[in-house]
């Protein structure tokens, strides 16, 4: 069975940095590194909203306000997704999930990591 596994969710001050990490688990190498791969989050009471995407060839998009400030990278020997939060804002503060949204285990999601930003 297909598992991700979100980590690297803490508090940090305004301007700060945080690196959040998704790992595959239950897939092959080969089956990640074919598979596109998102972040979402979600703050309370809000709807669960896309934040960045990476395909399997390494392109990736990101939603307007996380532009410039977050990296989405992955390293498919690891089965691993990353996302490099810089500049963090206190609207930043919500729980992340990362998900694969392509191939057979499309809709597959994570537990999530919480990020809080203090003011």
């Amino acid at each position: 069975q297909v598992q991700l596994v979100e980590s690297g969710g803490d508090l940090a001050q305004a301007g700060g940095s945080l690196r959040l990490s998704c790992v595959a688990s239950g897939m092959t190498n080969t089956a990640f590194s074919v598979a596109a791969m998102a972040w979402y989050r979600q703050a309370p009471s809000n709807q669960r909203e896309w934040v960045a995407q990476i395909s399997f060839k390494g392109t990736t998009n990101y939603a307007d306000f996380v532009k410039g400030r977050f990296t989405i990278s992955r390293d498919n020997a690891k089965n691993t997704v990353y996302l490099q939060m810089n500049n963090l804002k206190p609207e930043d503060t919500a729980k992340y999930y990362c998900t694969i949204f392509s191939g057979v285990y499309s809709g597959t999601w994570g537990q999530g990591t919480l990020v809080t930003v203090s003011s």
